[in-house]
């Protein structure tokens, strides 16, 4: 047998241990014969271990491969259980997905500089840059093979079952098979991947990313350009703009990475495309920036919580790379080798967070509990506002809160945090309402109101809306074209007579994408409700320009109303049947 058939089938039985030994250990965890702690880390030890075994399998022995990928995994599993210690149960941890990010970080992310360290040296870049690219694709071809494969084993079950044959389906059925097919498919994959480094490598890849550097420049620019005209209001106090916002931020740095490449001849070469990854480069510290002032914002006003901590680490980190970035460029020549430094620090920047984010060092639940008991003491929070929902979830440092709060809960103030207290069962807290009241205005300033003395029905409806309907009402209303009429209208009636309280009719010129909207609406409840609404005549309703046409008829003069045409058959109790025409 020649050396890449018996690397072949290495890799194969690699991947077949594998499906097998996680196959075993779902039985383990469900058969409960393991203590729960000791069988958490058992399956966060077999994943991370077989993970990284067939990622470094290609570029070193197997035999290599597997010492380093048992140390990897065994102090992932060892920091999971050291977090898990801050609660009763280790499956406690689990009802929150941050522990598991970064447990996946430390899994991955050292890979590439363990590869580096057998060979140039971990710190050598072009080998980082190539071994971290080539994991990545040889796992997402390798994924894509298994599921042909098991595309073409389905097919042929299906085609044996029209002639009565159930080999297939006999075998899919013993339960440990999957597991064996998927293994030894994907260690297969992987191992033919390898073999055509030259053909199926990250290059490809890198060189459709590059293309995006100049789109996402131009949406940055665009984007900071704007901020003086719409304001920062709708940016800060909000987690999810952070979210979005470091989002960006991440997807930019990965870009700007693409294009410096491994080494100076192998980045970008057109010169417009080199100055498009300076500009991007110069422009990532603004999203990261405006990130940062929303959580602290957030924090500010409601205090720490583990989502708001790891959204400020993570908002740390990204303003970490822009400045980084930024100064490489302004610095002049040599810029590419310095945001290729830049990357190798803030790469050991997120494994070292979240490492930290598992050990002591940083307990978000026991910072985040510190934090409510100090805002509830000195009245930055109310007594009634706090969330004892979330509280639960935070672990000893939470129960521990749970006894400071009782103590206050008796001091003079403080009766409606010893009510909720005393209730087994507290209910979910939602999160702080948003504020739209800007919002609200900004809309009320452009909508004209048929008739005009309707603003009560009004501005009921308007409150109830949701941020995206006030958001697109706004717009369509603000993008009048020149010398037009008014491309939106609210007209308020009494619509449904047999329904109490006056309803209203938004006619909507859309003429951004080329189409006119008619929204009924009513508020029930406290709750805005979207009524269904059609032409007596059954004709189709106006067309954009008709719309357009209507909205200033009707400003001018305002329409009568007439019962509707219909006709419905009685039904008994009240009520009808009536055919929409």
């Amino acid at each position: 047998m020649d050396t890449m058939m018996q690397r072949r089938l290495v890799l194969a039985l690699i991947g077949g241990a594998a499906g097998a030994s996680l196959y075993t250990l779902s039985e383990i965890l469900d058969g409960s014969l393991l203590g729960e702690r000791l069988a958490v880390a058992l399956a966060v030890f077999t994943s991370g271990f077989f993970f990284g075994l067939l990622g470094m399998a290609g570029p070193l022995h197997p035999a290599r491969a597997a010492g380093l990928a048992a140390m990897v995994s065994l102090t992932a599993a060892a920091l999971l259980s050291l977090a898990g210690l801050r609660f009763d149960t280790i499956f406690e941890l689990g009802q929150s997905p941050l522990p598991t990010v970064c447990v996946f970080i430390l899994l991955t992310v050292p890979l590439p500089f363990l590869i580096a360290a057998s060979g140039p040296g971990w710190r050598n870049y072009p080998s980082l840059f190539s071994q971290a690219w080539g994991i990545f694709v040889r796992y997402s071809v390798a994924l894509v093979f298994v599921g042909v494969v098991w595309g073409v084993i389905l097919l042929s079950d299906a085609l044996f079952g029209v002639v009565g044959l159930t080999v297939i389906e006999d075998l899919l059925e013993v339960d440990i098979v999957p597991w064996l097919i998927t293994g030894t498919v994907l260690g297969l994959a992987l191992a033919v991947v390898q073999e055509l480094a030259d053909v199926v490598s990250p290059y490809l890849v890198l060189r459709l990313l590059r293309l995006l550097v100049p789109v996402v420049l131009v949406v940055l620019v665009v984007f900071v350009a704007a901020l003086p005209f719409r304001g920062l209001s709708g940016l800060f106090g909000e987690l999810s703009v952070a979210a979005t916002l470091l989002a960006m931020t991440a997807a930019a740095a990965t870009l700007i990475t693409s294009a410096v490449d491994r080494d100076d001849l192998a980045a970008t070469e057109p010169d417009v495309m080199r100055r498009a990854t300076q500009g991007l480069a110069l422009v990532l510290p603004v999203p990261a920036v405006l990130a940062a002032v929303s959580v602290g914002l957030r924090v500010q006003q409601y205090g720490w919580t583990p989502d708001r901590l790891f959204a400020a680490t993570a908002a740390a980190l990204a303003l970490g790379y822009g400045v980084l970035y930024a100064a490489a460029v302004l610095r002049g020549g040599g810029w590419m080798g310095r945001i290729r430094s830049a990357n190798t620090a803030m790469a050991l920047a997120v494994i070292g967070f979240a490492a930290i984010w598992l050990t002591p060092v940083l307990n978000p639940e026991a910072i985040s509990a510190r934090s409510l008991v100090a805002r509830v003491a000195d009245g930055r929070t109310a007594p009634a506002a706090v969330d004892l929902y979330a509280l639960a979830g935070w672990g000893r440092a939470g129960e521990a809160a749970r006894v400071r709060l009782t103590e206050l809960a008796s001091q003079t103030g403080f009766e409606p945090l010893g009510k909720a207290l005393a209730d087994p069962n507290p209910p979910y807290a939602a999160p702080p309402a948003e504020d739209l009241t800007p919002l609200q205005d900004a809309l009320i300033a452009v909508l004209p109101l048929l008739p005009a003395s309707a603003t009560a029905t009004r501005d009921v409806i308007v409150q109830a809306a949701q941020s995206y309907d006030l958001e697109d009402w706004t717009r369509i209303c603000k993008t009048a074209p020149p010398k037009a009429g008014p491309t939106c209208l609210m007209v308020v009636a009494d619509l449904l007579p047999h329904q109490p309280g006056e309803e209203a009719m938004m006619i909507l010129a859309d003429v951004e994408n080329s189409y006119a909207r008619f929204e009924g609406l009513t508020v029930r409840d406290g709750y805005l409700q979207r009524l269904t609404y059609w032409r007596t005549d059954g004709q189709d309703l106006p067309t954009l320009e008709e719309a357009t046409a209507l909205i200033v008829a009707w400003q001018a003069a305002p329409p009568p109303m007439s019962p509707a045409p219909i006709n419905q058959l009685d039904l008994p109790g009240g009520g009808g049947i009536a055919l929409a025409p």
